[in-house]
């Protein structure tokens, strides 16, 4: 069992952190894709951007996971500061690791899934308009399994996620991302 300023106990990863880390990977290789220009990508350039994407969430899994066990230690100097936990001094634990290494995993693997077309298609265009409709559907997904841990409606929860994933990667890639 976790420490009693562990937001955690109980599991190392709640439902809504495993969500949220797939949504964070698919967003970001999102805006990685979606600055692919069908009328100016070549092969090359295609190839770029895809080993950009995998490379950039590659970096935030581990951003991401050390933020975890970051997030793990403050928790539990809160919980002793607070008289909540034993006086020692808060430590990494093994669930500790693990969730760092899931937050990690769940990040990267989520990019995989909108690289395939590009490996699966000669054109570009369809490659795009594959991957995107790939990136909606797990966002979808994602609110469905959002709303059926939370017991909301899982029609609405999976396409308000995919609407603001979708305007959220526009205003991105208007941003420059």
């Amino acid at each position: 069992m976790a420490d009693s300023g562990d937001k955690h106990s109980g599991g190392v990863l709640d439902p809504i952190d495993r969500v949220s880390e797939v949504v964070f990977g698919v967003l970001m290789a999102m805006t990685f894709i979606g600055a692919l220009s069908v009328a100016e990508a070549g092969q090359g350039e295609v190839r770029k951007v895809m080993v950009a994407a995998l490379g950039c969430n590659i970096a935030w899994g581990l951003v991401d996971g050390i933020m975890y066990l970051v997030t793990m230690l403050t928790e539990r100097s809160r919980a002793r500061m607070l008289g909540e936990a034993p006086k020692d001094a808060p430590r990494v634990h093994a669930n500790d690791l693990r969730g760092a290494l899931g937050v990690f995993l769940l990040v990267t693997v989520s990019t995989f899934p909108l690289v395939v077309p590009f490996l699966l298609f000669s054109q570009l265009a369809p490659a795009l308009l594959a991957s995107r409709l790939v990136a909606l559907a797990m966002l979808f997904l994602g609110g469905w399994a959002l709303a059926r841990y939370s017991g909301g409606n899982r029609w609405l929860a999976g396409t308000a996620v995919a609407a603001v994933g979708a305007m959220l990667v526009g205003a991105l890639m208007a941003l420059g991302g």
